[in-house]
C-alpha cells in the first residue's frame, strides 16, 4: 500500500468525539502519522454506543489510521513528554475549551513554544470569541442556530434534526482544508499559524442556498419534507414489495423520461404540463406516480427507470448500503485487523489520488495501544517508560484493562 501523499507529516489529535478526530482521521488516510493523545479516561466516544468486546462503535467508526498514546496532561512529567512530542509534530488539532486548554498546555502560544512553525487548529462549537464563545455545543445545536432544523421535516409537523452528524463531518473537512492550506503557506514562508473552525460557521457555509432564499425574498424557506421547493415530482415512492425508491425530476427532460418509463401520459395532462403546473398539483402528481411505482418490485422498477435515464435510487437500509456494489467498488468499506476484535471493516478514504493514493493502513487503536512505541520514538528508554506508566503520567491498555 502507498504510504500516502502526507507521509512524513505528524498530526497530534487532542480532540474528542467527532469533528476534530475525524479531521485527523482524514489526514491519516492521506498518509500522515496521527498520534491520538488521550487521557486515562479516553476519548468520550470510547464510552458511547454499541459495544463489542469492550470497544464502542462510535470510536471504531471514526478513528482509523491512528496510534493511541495515553498521557495525563495534568501532571508535569506528562507535559514534559508532550513538549517532546509537540516539538516533533507538524499539526495539532484540539477541541478542548478554555480554561482547560491553557491549563493543560495546549493553547496555541504554548504549543508554539515547543514547535514555532506548528499548524494549530482549534475546533469550537460557535467560534473562539464573540457572544457564544466558551459555550459547549454539538451538531444538533448548530442545526438549531443556523436554521437547518427549522428547514428540515414535513410541512405540517415539527422540525426534525438531520440524524447523520453532517455538521461535524463538514467541519472535519474544513479543518483538513485549513491544515493543508496552512502547510502550503508554511512551505513557502517557514511560518505556521493558528486556525479556528467552528460547527456554526461550517453549517452557515453549507446553508448558502437556504439562507440565500431569505436574503433574496425576505421570507423563511418552507419545510418541504422529501419534496423540492422548485420542481415536481420529487420524493420517496412505494414499490410492490414494500420497499421505497427516490425519484426526482429537476428538469423537463427527466419528467418526460419518467413518464415514458412508466407508460404514463402525464405530459399531456394540463395539470402537469409545466414545472409550475406540477408544483401547483403536486399532491395529485405524487398520487399518480405512487400508483405506478406500486405496480413493480423495487429491483425491477429501478432497472426500468435507470434504463430510461431517470434520476432514481433505492431507499436502502444501512445494511443494504454497506453491501451496495458501487460503495464497495469505490473502496469505501475497508478491512483491517484490530488489536482485540480481529478482522473488522471500517469506512474508507473518499479522496482518490491516482498518483499518490492514501488508504486505510491502521485499525482504530485500542486505548493506549501505542504508548510504549511512541515514547520509545521520543527517546525514552524502557525504564523511563515504565516509570511514567507506574506514576500515572502515561498509560497502557493492559494497565487500564487490569
Amino acid at each position: 500500500m502507498s504510504p500516502g501523499p502526507l507521509a512524513g507529516l505528524r498530526v497530534l489529535d487532542l480532540a474528542t468525539m467527532l469533528a476534530g478526530p475525524y479531521a485527523a482521521t482524514l489526514l491519516g488516510d492521506l498518509g500522515a502519522d496521527v498520534v491520538k493523545v488521550e487521557s486515562h479516561y479516553g476519548d468520550d466516544s470510547r464510552h458511547l454506543g454499541p459495544e463489542r468486546a469492550g470497544e464502542r462503535s462510535p470510536f471504531l467508526s471514526l478513528n482509523r489510521n491512528k496510534r493511541s498514546l495515553v498521557l495525563d496532561l495534568r501532571r508535569e512529567d506528562a507535559r514534559a513528554v508532550f513538549a517532546r512530542l509537540a516539538a516533533a509534530s507538524d499539526v495539532l488539532i484540539t477541541n478542548v475549551r478554555e480554561p482547560a486548554l491553557s491549563r493543560l498546555g495546549l493553547a496555541y502560544e504554548q504549543v508554539r513554544a515547543h514547535r514555532p512553525d506548528v499548524v494549530w487548529v482549534g475546533v469550537t462549537a460557535f467560534g473562539p470569541d464573540g457572544p457564544y464563545a466558551g459555550r459547549p455545543g454539538i451538531d444538533f445545536l448548530a442545526q438549531g442556530y443556523a436554521g437547518l432544523l427549522a428547514m428540515n421535516g414535513e410541512t405540517d409537523r415539527e422540525p426534525v434534526r438531520v440524524t447523520v452528524p453532517m455538521v461535524d463531518v463538514l467541519t472535519s473537512t474544513l479543518v483538513v482544508t485549513g491544515v493543508l492550506t496552512a502547510l502550503r503557506v508554511r512551505d513557502a514562508t517557514g511560518r505556521g499559524q493558528q486556525i479556528d473552525v467552528s460547527l456554526l460557521d461550517a453549517l452557515t457555509h453549507a446553508m448558502a442556498s437556504g439562507l440565500g432564499y431569505t436574503l433574496a425574498t425576505g421570507e423563511a424557506p418552507p419545510r418541504t419534507g422529501n419534496r423540492s421547493q422548485y420542481f415536481a415530482p420529487s420524493g420517496v415512492y412505494p414499490t410492490r414489495d414494500g420497499k421505497r425508491i427516490v425519484v426526482t425530476c429537476p428538469s423537463e427532460k427527466f419528467f418526460q423520461n419518467l413518464a415514458a418509463a412508466l407508460d404514463a401520459d402525464w405530459p399531456r395532462d394540463p395539470r402537469f404540463a409545466t414545472i409550475a403546473d406540477r408544483l401547483r398539483h403536486e399532491d395529485a402528481l405524487d398520487e399518480a406516480v405512487a400508483a405506478r411505482t406500486r405496480a413493480f418490485d423495487r429491483a425491477a422498477l429501478l432497472a426500468r427507470l435507470i434504463a430510461a435515464d431517470v434520476l432514481t435510487a433505492p431507499v436502502n437500509e444501512v445494511p443494504e448500503a454497506l453491501h451496495d456494489p458501487q460503495i464497495r467498488h469505490n473502496g469505501m468499506i475497508a478491512r483491517v485487523a484490530h488489536a482485540t476484535l480481529g478482522a473488522m471493516e471500517v469506512t474508507g478514504l473518499p479522496i482518490k489520488l491516482h498518483g499518490t493514493p492514501g488508504g486505510v493502513r491502521l485499525a482504530p487503536p485500542v486505548h493506549g495501544q501505542h504508548t510504549d512505541e511512541i515514547l520509545a520514538e521520543l527517546g525514552y528508554d524502557p525504564d523511563a517508560i515504565a516509570a511514567l506508566v507506574r506514576d500515572g503520567a502515561a498509560g497502557r491498555e493492559r494497565e487500564r484493562a487490569s
